[in-house]
């Protein structure tokens, strides 16, 4: 992985609580797996980052090799990965992800539309 790519991740996640590195941005998901985490993230009221991976085919196959998975969107809280889509929604119905929210100290306004940060 190029180190400019290594650099800006560690950025991201350094400055940001909850970064979600998708296809597309929050308001405009390029993809419906990217899609369905900003929906859970939306609905349990978690302010985060969108990353659009789209924009640099570098981040875009960097983030794979930084998380060693191999698909987007990737989820990660205080800088440690979560999951990808699937891990989302399946943590999300069962409460586990609340939860780890919680752990981490990521405030949460369930039910009230968040409004995911630049």
């Amino acid at each position: 992985m190029d180190n400019l790519v290594a650099e800006r991740i560690r950025q991201e996640l350094d400055g940001n609580d909850v970064v979600l590195f998708m296809k597309g941005t929050p308001v405009f998901p390029q993809c419906g797996f990217s899609a369905a985490v900003v929906q859970v993230l939306s609905y349990l009221g978690v302010k985060f980052k969108g990353v659009d991976v789209l924009q640099d085919p570098g981040l875009r196959q960097g983030i794979k090799d930084y998380s060693q998975w191999p698909t987007i969107p990737q989820l990660y809280v205080k800088g440690e990965f979560v999951g990808g889509c699937d891990i989302v929604r399946e943590m999300a119905e069962t409460g586990e992800l609340e939860e780890h929210f919680q752990a981490k100290g990521i405030e949460q306004a369930k039910g009230v539309e968040a409004q995911p940060t630049a």
